[in-house]
């Protein structure tokens, strides 16, 4: 009678393992495919800075 609550766990463990392989194939292929982890949280000024930033970095390189 001991042993019921391991036939609820193996499941749940598996079920639990898939999400966190899910979760990391998402990571590596958002990071190998943009060279860089996913922002999270990214709003409008967040993508107006990055595009400021990348405009500097442009401008920086042609003025060398």
């Amino acid at each position: 009678m001991a042993w019921i609550w391991l036939e609820a766990a193996l499941p749940l463990g598996i079920i639990a393992g898939m999400l966190c392989v899910m979760g990391n194939a998402q990571y590596f292929i958002h990071t190998a495919y943009h060279g860089r982890p996913k922002h999270i949280g990214n709003d409008m000024w967040d993508v107006a800075m990055e595009r400021r930033d990348k405009k500097l970095l442009e401008n920086l390189s042609s003025s060398d």
